[in-house]
Order: structure tokens, then sequence, then C-alpha cells
């Protein structure tokens, strides 16, 4: 009955259907018969006998057939009605078929790594050459695409590697692996292609967002010669500083509190070691820095201005290699190397400083100083399951001596990641996450100490449904415990008594989905939807005030003024004190206009319940995160934007354009004369205003040749307003707006890197931004025969323009090629033509003359450095 299937490839002509048909009558009574039997039946009343493929077909199905006296056409077409089988007549046989399900779709997935060290690669572009159909990969490196059946090319490119090309027939869903190089080669079907460039993405609505690759980071000239992951993303477009030697970073005119920095996901609090002059970030141990300025995805929340996703590497699986450094003020040494019969890999990476013996050989008794300690595993359990450990610890120490003021602080975190592959299409994460960080301060007789803990749960998923749509879904939980501060004497004699501020608990939880949708070819949408709930805890005693107002005005003397509470509430443990809930939707669009161009637009929202007690231009170690609450709302912020964006030159220059403007509601101010040092009312200290910001950004980047490098120019205004509401008066300013901190109206900055030769390559930066607002006295009058200053408005004033040009050199020896052991010297200047950028102007009077001077503050003028690498 059965014949081979390529048997009938050769078979004869065709009978006419018509002679045949009409010459053989079948007569049929079968209920829940199978094919197989059905077949015998036909076979036995007719000269024909059936032909199938035992793969395509399943003859056990059944089916119902009723006929009487039929010719064997109408009893085909009758048996196989509503099925996938199909059948043809050749030569008295009967051949059946599948029928190709033209809407039949397959799935392709796998993991991206990289072929030298086994890292795996997030943001690597997927596609099926010549179609619209492609994904990138995950920061764990998996993809997921789903296409008709078919036969495709697949090509994976990213940056800095050579793009892979493969023919795959896509008849059933497939598990692909890849691995990627550096180096050219060929490999059978496996075809590499020139490097790719840093082109952009025109497709996807993803947009304010900037990816720098820790070789990026290290070309830039940086002071002391220390890489510096936050000095870098400060020569994007929309990111500066608060001042040269000032910690963290703001963004599109943002307080700094207003960035969430995560490395591994945990949330790192303070990322500046020695005060800002460097970042907590050892670029040895990190793998991938991600920027989001704006359209920022729904899985992340919790503050108001921008994302900074920082990803450390998972360590070497394919053989063990040392990387390090030696500079000028500190050294460095990574080890990394396969685990468990390379089924797992580790990191650890060591960071210190020896400013103190600088400062020995100077003969100077104070002391400076920082380490940090990086450390990661992971265990691949089987093709579906990974298991990842990470942890950071970081500490600062500081001492003036003589001055009897000794100053230490640090981050500490630690996460474990489970990695689970459901099927081709759906991936999740789950991670349990630990972070704190931790100052002390010791100051005539005192010592002070305060710190903010964190316990955080997240369940990620991501499923790529389809060609066309693709969704991430999760929940996560956040328990804080903040210590504001604890005061104790440092001797016996002191005349300080302990104090204990109230510590404080909060409990935010979130629950977002995200989904990108591509519309048509040209049009891709992502729309994304998150709600936040904060609830502030007890063991707490708060204050009562009349009118529920901690502060009021007074007209006489024309001041804000404290109000003493009428009574107190006592919040037991656990117990709510307030809650909060918000919905925070995010959408983002791409049109694509040509193969070269596309513009973008998103809008997102951002509920921020943490805050950062400061009333200085940069955060000091010294300030404190507390909680949303009873007298503090959480800051909401509204973002806008819109974008342009090419590529040209067959991808060797890229341009981005984009506009944004954003509001911020209850952004906390202080009122003038505020004390916010060791202070357990800090809402008789603060007033709630709004903030706004707006401004132009450009960015053009060449991306290939011997020279690369960047171009950034933004134009900006950030300003705050807060009028006295409730607590009456006119507010800060008569209630109008002025300018925040944090304001930079033009802020360009200049980066290349050039090859001159396989042995040296040279670097440059050169910035310049206009000087952030102060305020400067205006006048000054004599009370009891004293000279007291008057004030302009708050931030009325600037300091003056800061510039600056930084210079690097890298020499690599050409020896280098033929053995293990690579190393290079690295040798840079600072500020190369020795700009004195004003910290501060401070205004006193002299003693001699008596008129009131200004004195200017600068931290840095020229700066040479010198620093080894090696690998191994």
């Amino acid at each position: 009955m059965k014949l081979p299937f390529f048997f009938f490839v050769f078979s004869s002509f065709h009978l006419l259907a018509s002679n045949s048909f009409s010459q053989n009558k079948v007569t049929l009574n079968i209920q829940k018969g199978s094919l197989e039997s059905i077949m015998s039946t036909i076979e036995e009343q007719t000269p024909y006998s059936f032909v199938f493929n035992n793969d395509e077909l399943n003859i056990q199905d059944k089916f119902d057939i009723n006929v009487i006296d039929e010719n064997i056409d109408r009893t085909l077409g009758l048996l196989f009605h509503s099925t996938h089988i199909t059948y043809t007549i050749k030569n008295k046989h009967i051949v059946l078929s599948k029928a190709k399900d033209q809407n039949a779709k397959f799935t392709i997935s796998g993991v991206v790594k990289d072929a030298v060290n086994g890292e795996s690669l997030f943001g690597a572009t997927v596609l099926l050459k010549g179609t619209s159909i492609g994904n990138t990969t995950n920061e764990y490196g998996f993809y997921s695409i789903t296409a008709p059946e078919g036969n495709y090319t697949i090509t994976i490119s990213y940056i800095g590697f050579t793009t892979f090309e493969r023919t795959i027939n896509l008849s059933s869903n497939q598990k692909l692996d890849i691995e990627l190089k550096e180096d050219a080669a060929e490999l059978d079907e496996v075809v590499i292609t020139a490097e790719e460039s840093k082109k952009v993405d025109l497709s996807t609505p993803q947009m304010s967002m900037a990816k720098l690759s820790t070789r990026d980071i290290k070309q830039i000239p940086v002071v002391l010669g220390e890489v510096d992951l936050i000095k870098s993303i400060q020569l994007l477009p929309g990111v500066t500083n608060a001042g040269e030697g000032a910690s963290g970073f703001n963004v599109r005119g943002g307080a700094e509190d207003q960035n969430l920095i995560l490395l591994d996901e945990a949330i790192i609090y303070n990322a500046s070691h020695l005060f800002g002059f460097f970042s907590v970030f050892n670029a040895d141990a990190i793998k991938d820095v991600t920027l989001y300025k704006g359209g920022i995805p729904a899985r992340f929340g919790g503050r108001a201005s921008s994302v900074l996703d920082i990803r450390q590497k998972d360590g070497n699986s394919k053989e063990f290699g040392l990387t390090g450094g030696i500079g000028s003020v500190s050294s460095r040494l990574a080890a990394e190397g396969p685990l468990f019969k390379d089924k797992g890999s580790f990191l650890m990476a060591g960071r210190a400083s020896y400013v103190d013996i600088f400062l020995a050989l100077a003969n100077q008794s104070s002391r400076a100083g920082f380490y940090d300690l990086n450390l990661k595993t992971n265990y691949e359990i089987d093709g579906k399951n990974k298991l990842y450990l990470s942890g950071y610890l970081g500490h600062d120490n500081f001492n003036v001596a003589g001055a009897g003021f000794t100053n230490a602080y640090g981050n500490l975190s630690g996460n474990l990641r489970w990695n689970h592959i459901f099927n081709n299409k759906l991936f999740s994460n789950t991670s349990l996450i630990y972070s704190r960080y931790n100052y002390n301060l010791e100051l005539e007789g005192m010592d002070w100490s305060s710190d903010i803990s964190n316990y955080n749960m997240r369940y990620d998923f991501e499923y790529y449904a389809s060609d066309r749509l693709t969704f991430d879904f999760g929940v996560n939980g956040v328990y804080y415990k903040f210590n504001p501060g604890r005061i104790n004497p440092l001797n016996a004699t002191s005349d300080i008594n302990p104090e204990k501020l109230d510590n404080q608990f909060a409990l935010e939880a979130g629950l977002y989905a995200g989904l990108e949708h591509k519309v048509s070819g040209k049009l891709t949408a992502q729309y994304g939807l998150r709600f936040s709930y904060f609830n502030r805890l007890g063991k707490q005693t708060l204050n009562n005030y009349a009118n529920n107002l901690p502060v009021v005005y007074n007209e006489e003397l024309g001041i804000y003024e404290r109000t003493e509470p009428i009574s107190n509430t006592d919040y037991g443990k656990g117990k709510s004190i307030a809650t909060f809930n918000n919905l925070e939707p995010r959408f983002a669009l791409s049109y694509q206009l040509n193969e070269k161009s596309s513009v973008k637009a998103s809008y997102n929202r951002m509920a921020q319940y943490l805050h950062l007690i400061s009333n200085t231009a940069s955060a000091t170690p010294l300030d404190v995160w507390t909680p949303s609450g009873k007298f503090i709302d959480p800051q909401i912020a509204d973002q806008y934007a819109v974008g342009y964006f090419r590529n040209f030159s067959e991808n060797m220059f890229s341009i981005e354009a984009e506009a944004y403007y954003k509001t911020i509601d209850n952004r906390v101010d202080y009122i003038n004369g505020a004390e916010l040092i060791a202070q357990n009312t800090i809402e008789t200290e603060i007033l709630t205003g709004e903030a706004r910001a707006y401004g132009l950004e450009f960015l053009l980047r060449k991306n290939l040749g011997d020279f690369t490098g960047w171009v950034a120019y933004t134009l900006s205004k950030s300003q705050q307003r807060t009028p006295g509401g409730a607590a009456g008066g006119t507010g800060i300013n008569n209630g109008k707006w002025y300018n925040s901190n944090w304001d930079r109206t033009h802020d360009f900055s200049f980066t290349g890197s050039y090859e001159l030769t396989e042995k040296w390559r040279f670097g440059a930066n050169m910035v310049f931004q206009t000087g952030r607002p102060v305020t400067y006295p205006n006048g000054q009058f004599l009370y009891n025969g004293l000279s007291v200053a008057t004030y302009s408005e708050r931030n009325a004033d600037r300091l003056p323009a800061y510039h600056r040009l930084d210079l690097s050199a890298t020499l690599t020896p050409q020896k280098n090629k033929n053995r293990k052991w690579q190393g290079e010297w690295v040798f840079g200047i600072y500020n190369a033509y020795n700009r004195r950028n004003a910290a501060s102007i401070s205004f006193g009077q002299n003693q001699k003359t008596g008129a009131t001077e200004a004195t200017r503050t600068a931290i840095f003028g020229i700066v040479p450095s010198a620093t080894y690498n090696f690998k191994f």
C-alpha cells in the first residue's frame, strides 16, 4: 500500500480525471475510522493505491465518511474537506501530501555571545535579511524571531564586532546560539562582513538613549588618567554636572537625585569616590552602559529624570585572564575565567588609590583614599536555566590633619539572579537584590553616622509573540530602611549630647507591562504602563501642626518661620503613615522616512518617592535621603520628546537631533536659612514647588575610519518655581520662575579618537558650558557696627563660563601581537591650556582697605598623567 514518496517524482503522466474517476465507484459508511482503514477499504474497491510520506501524515487520525456508489473524486473531496491533506492522481496511485500552510510561522531563538570570552551581548541586532523582521538581544543576550516558513539569511551585528550571516531553512522552531568574532573569518555556511558601525537604529521607537562600551570610555581623556564612566556620559548631549570635581550628574535639567543608577540592577545612591573626582565604577569590570534620558521603558521606575543601567561582565568562560592598570593615583586588577567545568565563569576586580603615599611624601599628615571590589559568577544549570551572583563593595576615607575632621562613606550591593527560558518565545529573570549606602563623619568631638538600605525583588518577563509584537511585563517590590543620622560624642568631656534621629521605613512596589508593535514596514510603536505604589511605614512619631502647616510666613518680618507642633502621633511598627499610587504611562513612535532617516516621538510619566535632602549645587555625602510621607508628596515628572535621526555616507556619519519638554510637580525647595543637617523635622525647612526644563540636543557622530568621535551640543533651560501656597507669603523669589542650580544654557563638547598607526592612537575632548547659576551679594548695610550683606534673587547670577581641552596618547608596543601579555601606555593632559575654571566665588572684606573682595576658587589647573594598562 505504501511506496516511498520520492518514487513518484519520476512517475508517468496524469490520467484524465474524468475518465478514471467515472469508471471507479466507492461505497463507504465509516464513523470515527482511522485514515489507515479508510485507505485500505478504498484500495479494496478500486485499482488505486495510496502513496504518502509518513513524516507528513498521521494515518491514525479519525475521519467520518458516508458515500454510496460515489466516484473516487467526489469521495476524496468529501474525505479531505476542511483538512490540510491534498491529493493527486498519478498512474493508478493517489498521492497524499500535507498542504503548505501559508500562514504557518516558526521561531528561531538563542543567545548571542562574544566568541573570545563568552560574554553575552546586550543590544545585538538580529535580522532576517531582506525583510523588516528582526529584534535585539536582551540584557542576557537572548533573542527570539518569528517569521513565515521559508528560506532566509539571518544576520547578527553588534558594535565593535564583525557581522554574522547564515542561510537557514525556517520550517520548524529552531535554537541558534551565536558567538560573534572581532577578526574576519569564513566558516562553512557562515559569512563574516566588515565591522558594524555605531549607526543610529532608525526603526526602533527607543529614543533619548545612549549606549557606551568600555572601549569607548577608555579612549576618552580623563583627569589623572583614571577611566571614569560618569565623566564620559557628561560628554553626551543633555548631560551636565554641577561643577568641576562635583559628584553625580544632571540629565535634561533634572537634579542629581532624579537619576536612577543601577549596577547589575542594584541601586547605587552615591556614585562618586573622593567627593566626585572619580566614579565608583571600575571600567575593567563593566560590560556595557545604557543611559535613558527619555522614552524610559516601563520596567524602570522610581526616578524623575533618567536611568543609568550598568552591567558588570559575566567573566571569561573560555580561558583565565588578567587585566589591570597602574595609574597616577590608583591601580586596578581584574581576574576572570571559567568555572564548574566550563558551565560557568567568574570575575573579581579590585581597585585602590594611593593618594596617601603622595601626601606622606609631601610631609602631609592628611589622608585621602578609596577602594572598591567587584565580584560576579554564574552557573548554567542547563540550556534553559542559568544563575548569576554579583556584588560590589566600595569605601572612601578622608582625614584632615589638625582639623579633627574624618569622613568615610561607601556602597555595598549584592544580587542573585535566575534566568529561565520557558520556550523559544518566553524569557524570564528573577532577581533578589540588596544595596546599602552608609556615611560617617567625625568633627569637633562629634561622631555622625547615617545610612540607607533596601531589599529589592524583581520578576521580569519578555514574550516574543510574533514578528510584529513583543511584550515585556513584570513586578518588583523594594523595602527601604532610612537611618537619617546618629550623633555620639567622641569623648567623655564633650559638650555634645547623644542623639538619634528617627529611623524611617517604606515599601515601594511596581507592576508594569510594555508592548512593541511593528504597525507597518515604516511605523513602529511602543506602549507601556506602570502602576506604582508607595507606603510610608512606622515605627515613628510625627508632629502635628495647626492647619497642617509646618512652615508659615511671618508678614511682619517678611520671612518663613517654623511652626511649633500642637501634638504628635505615634505610628507603630508597620503601621501606614501615608500611601501613594500612580499610573505612569509610556508611549513612543518611530516612523522611518526612508532607508537613511526616521522621526521619533515619545512621552513618559515617572513618579519619584524618594528625595535627597540637600540645598547645595552638588550633592555631598552628608546629604540624606528621605521618603515621601505625611508632609512630602512624590515628585511627578512628565516628559515629551521629538527627534530626527539619520545615517549617511554609508553609515560613516550619523545625526541625532531631539527637542524635549519636561515638567516636575512637588519639587522640594528650601526656605532661606534652612537647617538641614541633623534635622528630625525636615518638614519645617521646606516648601513645595514645581520645576520645568526644555531644550534642543544635537549629536553628530563619525562612526568609521581612522578618526572617530562625536560633537554634542545642547541649548536648554532648567527652572524652578516655589510659591508660598497655603504657608502664605510670596514663596521663593516672589513665586517667579528662577534658574535651577543645574541650568546650563549652552553645553558643547567634542570627543575624538585618531588611530595614526597600530602603535599610536590619540584622543581629545573639548568642553564649553555656560557657568552654573549662583547667588551673589548685591549690597550691604551696617547694623550695630557690623557689615551685613544683602543678596540678589536666588540663582540670579552665574559663574564664569567653563571650558577646557583634554589630550591623550596611547602607545601600544608592536611586540604585543605575538605574546599573551599585552600592554599599553596612556599619556594624558587634563586641562591642556591650564584654564582656571571657577568652582565657586566667595565674597569677603579686605582687612586693610575695608573693601569687598571676590575670591575665585579653582580645583584643577593643568594635570598630566601616565597609566600603564595590561592584559594577560
